[in-house]
């Protein structure tokens, strides 16, 4: 059975999660297309032989000093419903094309819209579908978006979260589930194919990776600074963009690699901007986070207000925190014991289940 997943570019949990599902079905002996852009189709190329696409972007995400700003983000994206049509149709011609029983879309909106013109079965994987700041408070921009999203999801034949069910589901504050919409949606679990057992664990170095995108770097170099006064602590650092900072006796800049969690296995703690994927490989190999939040960025104060609550990291404000703070947060994190996650992990089968609902409506598919 042929199946696309329609890809979002913009940092590389889609790609990852998605590759791991398709790897999933690919072994059961369906034909696995991948369709994507930007960063999450460079990181697609470099993995074993797939068949791969590139299809248009939809979005334009853009920050400064280090952080998500929603102003830019907006300018950038001002061609959205060119870049949308475009996408739609791409993915269109590529369905007609090879003729797929299903069409899988990671947080690619031009996917959804395109299964159902082409009368597809569509799936929609998201972690968030709801936008809102610190104490619920919401600005007109994200009220507009949620009420976009909201009926566009509708169009999709079934949505799946690539998260735990309650009560341990980590992006629970960024997930809405309409009223009479409960069967619409369901909780899968996490897509992961790998064991945290089978690497050798160990509490050797701070775990550091923020994604690829180029407003970020400025972050990196506050821990650089970090780094280069506290000759105590080792910084492992992964960035894919350009410019990494130098690496030092105790700060090593990586690029890409081929296991990232090889390193996230050895760390003491890991720091991140707290996108989901990450978190969840975090809480498997039991590591305390410090989610450095991008204060316009809902999904990430979400996710760190979540981490806080079940005692398995800290969070800061990463636009105002000072060297020193930074420095006390670190230590902070280092006392934090998360609980035993990789035993809920077990218990679900986030790549079975979603698996089952993609087969089942592929198998729907009108001849």
């Amino acid at each position: 059975m042929k199946i696309l997943f329609v890809v979002c570019g913009e940092g590389l949990g889609h790609a990852s999660r998605c590759l791991h599902l398709g790897r999933y079905l690919h072994k059961q002996g369906h034909d696995i297309h991948f369709a994507s852009y930007g960063r999450s189709f460079d990181f697609l190329f470099k993995q074993e032989p797939l068949t791969l696409h590139r299809t248009r972007r939809e979005v334009c995400l853009e920050g400064e000093m280090g952080f998500f700003s929603l102003k830019k983000t907006l300018w950038c994206s001002k061609w959205i419903v060119l870049d949308m049509v475009l996408s739609v149709l791409r993915i269109s011609q590529l369905i007609r094309k090879h003729r797929f029983a299903c069409v899988v879309s990671d947080t690619m909106y031009g996917g959804v819209l395109a299964a159902r013109l082409t009368k597809t079965p569509g799936i929609f994987i998201t972690n968030q579908n709801h936008f809102n700041g610190p104490r619920n408070a919401t600005n007109p921009v994200w009220q507009a978006l949620n009420f976009l999203i909201g009926r566009y999801i509708r169009l999709s034949d079934h949505v799946i979260i690539p998260d735990y069910p309650a009560p341990d589901t980590i992006s629970e504050y960024n997930i809405v589930i309409p009223q009479g919409e409960e069967k619409r949606y369901t909780f899968t679990g996490p897509f992961y194919d790998f064991d945290p057992l089978s690497y050798i664990r160990a509490r050797e170095s701070i775990f550091t990776s923020f994604g690829g995108e180029a407003y970020k770097l400025p972050m990196y170099q506050k821990l650089k600074a970090i780094a280069d006064r506290r000759k105590d602590l080792f910084f492992d650092v992964f960035y894919t963009g350009p410019d990494l900072p130098d690496s030092s006796d105790n700060f090593v800049s990586h690029g890409y690699v081929p296991d990232l969690l090889e390193h996230l296995a050895r760390a003491k703690i890991a720091i991140v901007h707290g996108g989901l994927t990450t978190l969840h490989e975090a809480m498997l190999f039991e590591k305390p986070v410090l989610i450095i939040m991008d204060p316009n960025h809902p999904e990430q104060q979400n996710n760190a207000k979540k981490i806080v609550d079940i005692g398995a990291g800290t969070s800061v404000d990463g636009k105002h925190a000072t060297l020193d703070e930074l420095e006390e947060k670190i230590a902070e994190t280092m006392t934090c014991c998360p609980l035993p996650f990789h035993i809920t992990h077990i218990s679900i089968n986030g790549r079975k289940n979603a698996a089952e609902i993609i087969l089942d409506f592929a198998n729907r598919r009108q001849p």
